[in-house]
């Protein structure tokens, strides 16, 4: 603790408010002694209070077990307990730090992006012993992709190899030639013991060959800052009145903003003149990177959640197509055309996946051909938006050009991604109004449009139950059309295979027909195993909330064997067909589907029923249709 005399408090809280700030993260593979590192750096910088040295364990030295300092409690770490991200907080005489630091284990690779995304520089753990592995590459990799261009290279461990320069110079040459393939030029390599402390805070005798500064002086010495030397830009997080006066309110992004200047508002380029900035309650002369203002426009422009302010001389990208650096961060694959959230900055919109390029294996750094991404993956995609959306490419800016995946059914964090450049070609298209429109459509038929939906695995019986419900509509008068699987991979998806993206793609077009045959007024009646609860979302939101009857044909799989009219089973169980779904690749059953019919226990008429029963319910069928 510092002890301040009360006359000079003022003077001391003025000189710490005036210490610049780095962010810092630290990352290494598990057990290369992250922990005992960050301990040591608060031990020996004087940073650890006398109560907390004795709250941790004693070594088998007698000395504190420095690696408690940060783990937290001993109980959780003997358990095996680790934080995704812990976010530390400390200061010295010359600088003030805030550090993010990440578990080592692979799987928690994803947790990086999070303690990246605001670092100005990481320190990277290398065991001496072990030098450069592959989580080494692939923490450099997030590192260079996430736009991180100073590293330190503590290579730790060192006195376990007599403090061997010639250990210390190979792993140097290797790193700094991997660095630089991933945009990481900026490289300081520092021989460390973290158990011991050398060259920690103190310059170690150890090291006599070594005459670069310790893991700390560098770190109070590096050069940061530079996030205001760029355009003017601030996320809108909402629309206030300060003094009666319409602003709008969120942090600053990017630039200077001042009174006077001329600004737009992106995507729809409105311009307007700031008429005053407003921190709290009062009004400063400007505004920088990283403050939270209200910006107050002089003309009564329509501005929202979501819009970016900006620089009117150097305003952003605006584009509904985008190529994309993509993390991918769980468990569940990500498959192209399957429909995700975006969150990109304030504004949140719906998107696909619409290509994925390819995956970069992290060890060569080369470029794979993939149709999918696994849990910690890296991957080049394009991204296709349901609107405009207004970017700056992420090496330019990290907050505008940054952006976060969300799974649109629980809401989830599945993936991170770096905004590269804008893919023009599709901003100029647009849906095409005629004279004929649905509504004139559905009153010459005589009912309304809708999608009956089937699913269900192979052999349960959908295409029978669609076959007869057409008759029985058919039969009433009504204009309908049937979509079976394998018809439309006759012609429309004749391209498509049966792997999980392919299957993806396959009820993405087939949704985007159905729509189609609804804007036309008819009863579509799609039958299509359509494993994915995503993808028959997809297919339920393409069309009104009164137009889509989702019908799940529920049957047992050892039922759905039994019956196996085209061999289908058999043959999967030798393993001559792959990816085939219920036994080698999975199906989600509707979770709360309209309609549910047991083909094991009732006949398909019944089925039919209680289908026509359901489309009478919502008004697509009158009273008076038997």
């Amino acid at each position: 603790m510092v002890d301040v005399p009360a006359d000079r408090l003022d003077e001391y809280l003025a000189a710490h408010e005036s210490k610049g700030l780095l962010r810092f993260l630290t990352c290494g593979s598990v057990d290369d002694g992250k922990s005992t590192l960050l301990g040591r750096l608060l031990h020996d910088a004087g940073l650890v209070l006398t109560d907390q040295l004795a709250a941790v364990r004693s070594g088998p030295d007698g000395e504190p077990d420095l690696a408690l300092l940060v783990d937290g409690l001993q109980a959780e770490r003997e358990q095996g307990i680790t934080i995704d991200v812990a976010h530390r907080y400390f200061t010295t005489g010359r600088r003030k730090f805030i550090v993010a630091d990440t578990p080592g284990h692979e799987q928690y690779t994803r947790n990086m992006v999070t303690g990246a995304s605001t670092a100005d520089l990481a320190v990277v753990l290398v065991d001496a012993r072990k030098g450069v592995v592959r989580q080494t590459r692939r923490h450099s990799c997030v590192v260079g992709l996430l736009g991180i261009r100073r590293v330190v290279l503590a290579v730790n461990k060192l006195d376990l190899c007599g403090w061997d320069e010639r250990v210390f110079a190979d792993i140097e040459r290797d790193y700094r030639e991997f660095a630089r393939g991933v945009g990481v030029d900026d490289v300081t390599c520092v021989p460390v013991s973290a158990l011991h402390g050398d060259n920690v805070v103190a310059p170690s005798a150890n090291t006599p060959w070594y005459d670069g500064p310790t893991l700390l002086r560098h770190l109070e010495a590096v050069p940061v800052g530079g996030e205001d030397t760029g355009p003017f830009r601030l996320a809108v997080q909402h629309v206030t009145r300060p003094a009666g006066r319409r602003g709008a309110a969120g942090s600053v992004a990017g630039g200077v903003v001042r009174p006077g200047d001329a600004v737009r508002v992106a995507p729809a380029g409105t311009a307007a003149t700031v008429e005053a900035v407003v921190r709290g309650t009062a009004e400063v002369p400007d505004a920088v990177a990283g403050e939270a203002v209200t910006v107050v426009l002089r003309e009564d422009v329509d501005v929202s959640r979501g819009d970016l302010l900006c620089a009117a001389g150097d305003q952003p990208v605006v584009a509904s197509r985008a190529r994309a650096h993509l993390v991918w961060m769980h468990e569940r694959p990500m498959l192209p055309a399957r429909p995700y959230h975006l969150k990109i900055g304030t504004r949140t919109v719906a998107g696909t996946v619409v290509d994925l390029l390819h995956r970069l294996d992290v060890d060569t750094l080369d470029r794979v051909p993939a149709d999918r991404l696994e849990v910690n993956d890296i991957g080049v995609v394009d991204l296709e938006f349901d609107r405009p959306v207004a970017f700056d490419p992420y090496r330019g800016n990290r907050h505008t050009g940054g952006f976060l995946v969300i799974d649109r059914l629980d809401g989830g964090t599945v993936g991170a991604g770096l905004l590269d450049l804008p893919l023009h070609g599709r901003d100029d298209l647009h849906w095409h109004r005629t004279d004929i429109d649905k509504r004139a459509r559905t009153r010459l038929n005589g009912h309304r449009p809708c999608v009956v939906w089937l699913t269900g695995l192979s052999g349960a019986g959908k295409s029978t139950l669609a076959n007869l419900l057409e008759r029985r509509l058919h039969g009433l008068g009504k204009h309908t059309y049937i979509l079976d699987g394998d018809n439309v991979r006759h012609g429309l998806n004749r391209d498509l295979g049966f792997s999980d993206a392919d299957r993806v793609e396959n009820i993405r077009r087939v949704a985007e027909v159905a729509r189609l045959f609804v804007d036309a007024g008819l009863i579509v009646i799609a039958a299509f195993i359509s494993p994915f609860r995503e993808e028959r979302d997809l297919a339920r939101h393409l069309v009104g909330a009164d137009e889509f009857c989702e019908v799940f044909v529920d049957v047992p799989l050892a039922v759905a064997e039994q019956r196996d009219p085209k061999g289908l089973y058999q043959r999967a169980r030798q393993g001559r067909l792959a990816n085939f779904t219920g036994i080698d690749s999975p199906y989600e059953p509707p979770e709360a589907p309209e309609v549910r019919v047991d083909t094991a226990a009732a006949d398909p008429e019944h089925g039919v029923a209680l289908i026509v029963e359901h489309l009478r319910s919502i008004g697509v069928l009158d009273d008076a249709d038997g």
